[in-house]
């Protein structure tokens, strides 16, 4: 079977790995240096000062959200997401008690629709916009930042189905007050279960490695310890169990920071192998109503190749027939989900409705090779052919 996704942790991860367990003296296991070195490395690689590596993507949403709420940097309750995303980029907002408010997506690159997101900002006046970089494809950053700009909204970017794509040579991730990366298996690169938060806002990221580990200050800076041990009149003894915030237990391991370390080093080239296969599929595909381009300048780290076709149903069943590995595109609509219909009830959106009646995608990973991509493309065209 052509698979969707491939481990991104070798034989050679797992040596090294093996051998760091084997040292005479046993590495400590739970978070301590090698996860600072982790996140050093991660804000050196991704461009942006101050990385938190917790234990989920997911995490990572919940985590940067709350943050927000708890630092005061909502102006009100409501949070813009697109329809076209994850589960946990909505139920994050539900579960700390804000509101989530869904726009429908563009046909293009799969993001948020411009003249949707902007009705919304008008209609609404949110607090904070989480835009999910659908599949590697890149955003029209420039109009998204300079309608966050206008209406007042922090942007909040999800890119873990896009590390390593790039809007204009500036890497996604950065446009935004904060951004949320997956190391799930699969994705572009692994820590077997994990995720990033990034920003450049050091108060930001003071509170969130305080919330990341139940609200206490053993983390933070020295600065930062004093000033909250002087407010409260904690003494040196007593700090140690001092809770500041109502915080969480989202960390990771030192273990997976190890692996996490290996892997960036192979970041680039296997942002470059799914770069070169969406390529290959963008000129070979020839039935797909997505409209996709890349522009001078861009670099898509695609994660999987979209198509949307009202054949869905005969390209999927031949696809299956030949151990190709296929899926819905993503989700579908959010608002299509159950939880949404009984919380909210039911809503229509017009793109977003097309992908979740007539998408899918397509292998793209490392391992993926040029013959297999001409196979799965070949089987798709011959669907167009028999209309």
């Amino acid at each position: 079977m052509i698979k969707l996704a491939q481990n991104t942790i070798d034989k050679e991860d797992i040596r090294l790995l093996i051998e760091w367990l084997s040292q005479e003296e046993t590495p400590r296991l739970t978070k301590d240096k090698l996860t600072e070195e982790f996140e050093a490395e991660w804000s050196k690689k991704c461009g942006q000062k101050y990385s938190v590596f917790v234990n989920s993507g997911s995490s990572a949403i919940l985590l940067g959200l709350y943050s927000l709420l708890e630092g005061g940097y909502l102006k009100n309750q409501k949070v813009v997401i697109s329809s076209l995303s994850w589960i946990t980029d909505v139920s994050s907002v539900v579960q700390i008690g804000l509101t989530p408010i869904l726009c429908d997506c563009n046909l293009t690159d799969l993001s948020v629709d411009l003249g949707n997101l902007e009705e919304i900002f008008i209609r609404e006046q949110p607090a904070a916009l989480i835009l999910v970089s659908v599949l590697g494809l890149v955003p029209r950053m420039k109009e998204i930042v300079d309608l966050c700009n206008k209406y007042d909204v922090i942007l909040f970017e999800d890119v873990a189905e896009s590390l390593g794509s790039k809007y204009q040579e500036q890497r996604l991730g950065t446009f935004g007050k904060i951004s949320t990366y997956s190391l799930y298996f699969g994705h572009t690169i692994s820590s077997i279960e994990g995720g990033i938060i990034t920003t450049d806002d050091f108060d930001l990221y003071e509170l969130m490695i305080s919330l990341r580990s139940h609200g206490w200050d053993r983390d933070q800076s020295k600065e930062t310890q004093q000033k909250l041990r002087t407010e409260w009149n904690i003494d040196n003894f007593n700090h140690f169990y001092t809770f500041h915030f109502a915080g969480f237990n989202l960390r990771s391991t030192d273990l997976q920071a190890f692996i996490g370390l290996n892997q960036l080093k192979k970041l680039d080239k296997y942002c470059e192998i799914r770069h070169n296969n969406f390529l290959i599929y963008l000129d070979k595909i020839k039935i797909n109503e997505l409209v996709l381009t890349e522009k001078e300048l861009d670099f898509t780290s695609n994660f999987a190749f979209p198509i949307v076709s009202k054949n869905r149903e005969k390209i999927v069943k031949s696809l299956i027939k030949n151990q190709i590995e296929v899926r819905p595109l993503i989700a579908g609509s959010i608002a299509r989900s159950p939880f949404w219909i009984k919380r909210f009830g039911l809503q229509a959106l017009i793109n977003c409705d097309k992908i979740h009646n007539y998408g899918f995608y397509l292998p793209n990973h490392q391992e993926l090779t040029i013959d297999e991509i001409n196979f799965i493309c070949k089987l798709v065209n011959e669907v167009k052919d028999e209309i």
